[in-house]
């Protein structure tokens, strides 16, 4: 029978890792590490590069004007997606 003890924690001085757990002495244990990445700003990384930058301020600009804009009725998205 295998049994699971999720805890969270942070890592400490020099990688030490501390877990409790009410286990007798002597158990066979498995360690998996979950290393959270961390998050990414969406925002930061559409702006990164200056082609990225361009487009987008073109893209606000256009909604702003109200060009380039691509309409879709209901019934051309339900012909189109069939949803």
């Amino acid at each position: 029978m295998i049994s699971a003890i999720k805890q969270q924690g942070i890592v400490g001085k020099n990688g030490k890792i501390e877990i409790c757990a009410n286990l007798p002495e002597g158990t066979a244990i498995e360690i998996i590490l979950l290393v959270e990445e961390p998050q990414t700003d969406e925002t930061a990384y559409l702006l990164s590069s200056q082609a990225n930058r361009q487009h987008l301020f073109e893209a606000i600009a256009d909604v702003e004007k109200g060009e380039n804009l691509v309409t879709i009725s209901p019934e051309e998205w339900n012909e189109k997606y069939r949803i």
